[in-house]
């Protein structure tokens, strides 16, 4: 047997405002679409906005459904339409940005697994990672050099040859 040590390295900015120019327009881009999510039954927004190797930027944001795992959440909803409009067009830079309508949200929310996956996906795929900025309602923003930082040892279609 032998043990591997795994260490990922993150920058935590204090808030929105402490962050470069072109993060913070980004994730004014992630905090709009947030603000327009579909999120009746659970009452949890979150926006996403990717900018993509052509300068377009692209958001998404939750869209629930009274047949839960028929909702899809933000990144996905972004990434999927970026893929479906821009096709071989790479992801430069991901902001995600969640709020509660119960609870105020002050501490960074990253991706949930089905998210991760699926970005993990379009990083493999392109060959190339991509920076994933994400923050709460207010408070820190964690920003990230790759999604491997947030998903090691991920699946890919490596795997399936």
């Amino acid at each position: 047997m032998k043990e591997i040590k795994i260490a990922t390295t993150v920058k935590v900015f204090k808030d929105i405002e402490e962050l470069a120019t072109a993060d913070k327009n980004l994730m004014q881009q992630a905090i709009l679409a947030r603000k327009k999510a579909y999120a009746p039954y659970s009452k949890f927004n979150v926006g996403a906005a990717l900018l993509l190797a052509n300068g377009k930027i692209i958001t998404g944001n939750n869209q629930e459904n009274a047949a839960y795992p028929s909702g899809l959440c933000a990144e996905r909803v972004a990434v999927y339409y970026a893929g479906a409009q821009y096709p071989g067009v790479k992801i430069n830079k991901l902001a995600i940005s969640a709020s509660s309508n119960i609870t105020r949200v002050d501490k960074p929310v990253g991706p949930c697994g089905a998210c991760r996956q699926a970005l993990a996906e379009y990083e493999i795929t392109q060959k190339q990672p991509f920076p994933i900025l994400f923050t709460g309602e207010v408070g820190e923003v964690i920003k990230t050099n790759s999604l491997a930082d947030l998903l090691p040892f991920s699946f890919d279609s490596a795997y399936l040859e």
